[in-house]
């Protein structure tokens, strides 16, 4: 009998381990910004330091609800916002840790401004200023009803 359990406590424990974590928009948030100079574009950019919680969620799964934007006319680069189009970062509300560049696995079928929830591998960005700060490869997404 005490076999049979501590199996089933082995199994309950290993699948936690496997499964993506639930993250939202306050856990990003936990990121400061200092201005960095990239001499390859000869100007500053916001460089980020995250937070210890945030470095522990790289190369994790994770999943996250937020506004699908598309906004390269050719399909490349998709995001995950924290606000609608008229309402992202770009537009002058919020800041870089309001969006995520979408790496997904297949070509995604939904239409901007969409709310999706995405499954993917977290990866930090701090030195490649063509990327975001946030990236999720390996993304999955579906429509949230």
């Amino acid at each position: 009998m005490k076999n049979k359990i501590l199996v089933t406590i082995i199994l309950l424990l290993s699948l936690g381990a496997f499964a993506q974590k639930k993250i939202t928009w306050k856990d990003l948030s936990k990121v400061k910004f200092v201005d960095k100079y990239f001499p390859g574009y000869d100007q500053s950019f916001l460089y980020p330091n995250f937070s210890q919680s945030i470095k522990s969620l790289e190369g994790k799964k994770v999943t996250i609800t937020g506004y699908f934007l598309n906004i390269d006319p050719k399909g490349k680069l998709y995001i995950l916002s924290k606000g609608p189009m008229s309402a992202c970062f770009f537009c002058g509300i919020g800041g870089p840790e309001t969006a995520i560049e979408l790496e997904f696995l297949s070509k995604p079928v939904f239409k901007t401004d969409d709310i999706i929830t995405v499954t993917g591998v977290l990866k930090l960005n701090s030195e490649d200023v063509d990327h975001f700060n946030y990236i999720l490869t390996k993304s999955e997404g579906t429509l949230v009803d």
